[in-house]
C-alpha cells in the first residue's frame, strides 16, 4: 500500500508556465512589428510635409536640399516640372524594419504653382 501524501500535485503542473513561456516571445514580435509600422506612418508623413513646403519652396525659385534634410534627415528631394506646376518628390528610407524586412522606401510627392504666387 502506498502512502498518499494530504495533498495532491496535478500532473498539468507548469503547464501554464510552459504556455506563457511560449506567448511571451509572440506578444514581443507583435509589438515591435506593430511600433514599427506606426514609426513608419509617422515618417511617411513628415515626408508629406516636407514635400509640400518643398513645392512651395521651389515654385518661389528656392533651393530644397538644405530644407528637405532639415525637415526628415537622411532624405533627398527632386524637383519636376510639369507644365505650370513645380512638383516635388522626397524619398527617404524607413529604418525601423530594416533589420525583419529589409529597407522599406518611403516617399511623397507635391506640386505647387510655378511663381509662388
Amino acid at each position: 500500500m502506498r502512502c498518499r501524501s494530504a495533498v495532491e500535485r496535478p500532473r498539468d503542473s507548469g503547464s501554464v508556465t510552459a504556455e506563457f513561456a511560449a506567448v511571451v516571445p509572440a506578444v514581443v514580435l507583435v509589438l515591435a512589428v506593430s511600433l514599427g509600422g506606426i514609426h513608419l506612418a509617422a515618417r511617411q508623413l513628415q515626408l508629406q510635409d516636407a514635400a509640400a513646403l518643398a513645392a512651395r519652396s521651389a515654385a518661389r525659385g528656392s533651393p530644397i536640399d538644405a530644407l528637405v534634410s532639415s525637415l526628415v534627415p537622411g532624405a533627398r528631394g527632386s524637383v519636376e516640372p510639369r507644365g505650370s506646376l513645380v512638383c516635388v518628390r522626397v524619398d527617404a528610407a524607413g529604418t525601423p524594419l530594416s533589420a525583419i524586412l529589409g529597407t522599406i522606401e518611403l516617399s511623397a510627392s507635391s506640386c505647387a504653382l510655378a511663381g509662388g504666387r
